[in-house]
């Protein structure tokens, strides 16, 4: 008989951690919460001082039973959920339930550790705590405030739009956010600005100075401020007026929080936030690694945190000293500076071991679990690294009392770049300019102006939605993957290709929010809301005292919403294509993959088509008509229709096209 009972939350903990722990001790888990605030009911007595309503949940009953058994049999529990509020609250409902049985009341601990391994789980089983009533607490406000703006609000929505919604503490201001940036796009009026450069050789190469005014900048708004400039400087030489040189440092990335790791995922993986998650929840339980067995490769994976271990610094920097030398060893350990509350128990998501290198966990993990973990690894090693170094040039160069500019760098020193590159890294550009000294002139064998219109603010990808939510201190980054799932499950939002657009049932139910809960959807409110939670985590607020303030005035707007809001009636997009199936004009609607045709007549008839938008003129090459398109970075395009035999595409619209059957923005199929 086990002598020791550990329980953790997931079965592939269980198999990592009873590899290095002996026959004394029962490794089980929850799969999960075991209890929880039910789903057919608010679970929130809202007359009794907001007490929460606790019940096991539905399937779980006999997985309880089971770990009292095993509980009843040990002489010691130790409860080893994650390291987070959440994992605090799943050890303290099982406490509760374990302590029904009084015989438990002296064998229960809770233990914690930020990565599975032998040393962390040993070390955590030599400090066992009692639970942490502050992290319970503020899982518990947090809980309580999102079940009141779900449970009261989400069937208002119902009600006044249709069946299957959901509003949501976090979810709402997301998709506000979002419903700005598209109204934003739709208002942008481009205007017309133009670029000069004066071409010139020096040897063998040629140089393209920009122009940049007098001892200020000159706008060029139109092509006759550009003409003028080049006319009254007619043939005179470029002159070189000054030359600069230095050098420009370059700071190592920190390691991965959460939300970094899912922005660098989606940038430079094109991972959706949801299965980085899922991936590096894999990953931080354990994998099968070939000739080590099962194996946690990377710590926990929910933190705000970029510090680091002791053990963990002097491990790399040796690595590091090792592979690349001295030099590339950072001299001074660098932590981001933040006023923000973090959980600063945890650590960096880093690796567990460095001795397994991605080479070496290869051919254990599958594709894209590889590529994650090299991620990781790569990050980290490369956060205690040394800045890259840039010699920088700047040549001036004058021809009537005109500037023009040159720039160029040359990387010195790569440092961290050994290791890992960003896309604004691989985007750096590595030039030096020819020797060139002050007096020298130049004539100028060619004028290059070019014609531009300011675009309009971008779409919100994935990685720049959480990179906003985070900076607008929203929801915690454990929250975002499924925050953004939500709302491409309820159809508020479509992706295409990276971008997120919003659909009209998102414009209505935002339209709603907006109007009636102006204080759920007001990102200062909500931030505030959020910095009040996490001073309950540290005991420094009442998480009674936080609902306490909100509610009331949540349920009379609620109230009054329901017998002012008139319903709103979303009629779905007619267009003109006819389903060749049974005559009926199709609908636009919206899938996984974007936008799509299919037959009203659902589900007698289930017929599908594809989505063209047709720009209104003809292809000037082939005389095929032309459609429009968006780019990856979500910037209007217009293409051939038999692209790719015919490559024509442009970014304006002519405004001399042939104009062909269709109308602009006409859907065929």
């Amino acid at each position: 008989m086990a002598d020791n009972l550990i329980i953790v939350e997931s079965p592939a903990k269980v198999k990592t951690i009873s590899k290095f722990l002996g026959k004394s001790y029962t490794i089980d888990a929850t799969m999960g919460h075991l209890i929880d605030m039910p789903k057919s009911s608010l679970g929130v007595d809202v007359e009794n001082h907001y007490e929460p309503k606790y019940i096991t949940i539905r399937g779980k009953g006999d997985l309880l039973s089971k770990l009292k058994k095993e509980a009843k049999k040990a002489d010691k529990i130790y409860l080893a959920t994650d390291p987070d509020r959440e994992g605090e609250a799943i050890s303290w409902h099982l406490q509760n339930e374990l302590l029904k049985d009084e015989k438990n009341k002296k064998k229960i601990s809770r233990i914690s550790f930020n990565e599975i391994t032998k040393n962390a789980v040993k070390n955590a089983l030599k400090n066992p705590r009692e639970i942490d009533m502050n992290l319970v607490n503020a899982q518990q406000a947090r809980r309580v405030m999102d079940r009141l703006v779900g449970y009261t609000i989400s069937p208002l929505l119902w009600q006044k739009i249709r069946k299957g919604l959901s509003a949501g503490r976090v979810q709402s201001v997301a998709l506000k956010m979002i419903c700005d940036r598209e109204a934003e796009i739709a208002a942008f009026v481009p205007e017309e600005y133009w670029t000069l450069e004066a071409a010139f050789s020096v040897g063998k190469k040629t140089l393209e100075a920009s122009f940049y005014g007098k001892e200020k900048r000159i706008p060029l708004d139109k092509e006759e401020t550009v003409s003028a400039i080049i006319k009254e400087i007619g043939k005179s030489k470029l002159t070189v007026v000054e030359k600069k040189q230095g050098e420009r440092r370059k700071k190592a990335p920190l390691p991965f929080t959460t939300s970094t790791l899912q922005q660098e995922a989606a940038k430079l993986l094109s991972f959706p936030t949801q299965k980085t998650m899922r991936i590096a929840q894999k990953l931080y339980e354990g994998v099968n690694v070939k000739g080590r067995g099962v194996v946690g490769l990377i710590t926990y994976l929910r933190t705000d945190s970029t510090r680091i271990s002791d053990e963990a610094q002097q491990a790399v920097l040796e690595k590091i000293r090792t592979e690349y030398g001295e030099a590339y060893c950072q001299k001074k350990n660098r932590e981001e500076k933040t006023d923000v509350k973090i959980q600063d128990a945890h650590e960096a998501i880093r690796p567990s071991y460095l001795e397994i290198t991605p080479f070496e966990a290869k051919d254990s993990l599958e594709k894209d679990e590889y590529k994650l973990y090299q991620l990781i690894y790569k990050r980290f090693v490369a956060s205690r690294m040394e800045s890259a170094v840039y010699q920088t040039e700047t040549i001036m160069l004058s021809a009537k009392d005109y500037i023009f500019t040159l720039s160029g760098s040359k990387l010195l020193f790569d440092g961290f770049l050994a290791v890992y590159m960003s896309e604004e890294d691989k985007a750096e550009k590595n030039v030096m300019l020819p020797a060139m000294e002050v007096g020298d002139s130049f004539s100028v064998k060619e004028w290059i102006k070019e014609q531009h219109f300011t675009q309009a603010p971008a779409h919100f990808t994935e990685a720049s939605l959480v990179k906003a939510l985070e900076e607008g201190g929203i929801g915690r980054p454990s929250t975002y993957a499924p925050t953004i799932a939500t709302l491409l499950l309820r159809r508020y939002v479509t992706k295409e290709k990276k971008n997120i657009f919003v659909t009209e049932l998102g414009n209505a139910v935002n339209e709603m929010m907006s109007q009636n809960f102006p204080t759920i959807v007001d990102k200062a409110f909500t931030a505030n809301l959020e910095s009040l939670l996490d001073s309950v985590s540290v005991g420094d607020t009442q998480w009674k005292t936080i609902v306490e303030n909100f509610y009331p005035d949540l349920s009379t707007a609620v109230e009054k919403a329901r017998e002012e809001v008139s319903k709103v009636d979303i009629k779905e997009e007619e267009t003109d294509v006819v389903c060749d199936k049974c005559g009926r004009k199709m609908v636009l609607k919206y899938g996984p993959h974007g936008k799509f045709l299919a037959c009203p007549g659902f589900p007698e008839c289930k017929n599908t088509k594809p989505y063209v938008e047709y720009a209104g003129f003809l292809c000037p090459t082939c005389g095929a008509e032309c459609v429009k398109k968006r780019s990856k970075k979500g910037r209007i395009f217009y293409s051939c229709s038999r692209y790719p035999e015919c490559e024509y595409m442009t970014w304006q619209k002519p405004k001399d096209a042939v104009s062909g059957e269709k109308k602009e923005g006409e859907i065929m199929a």
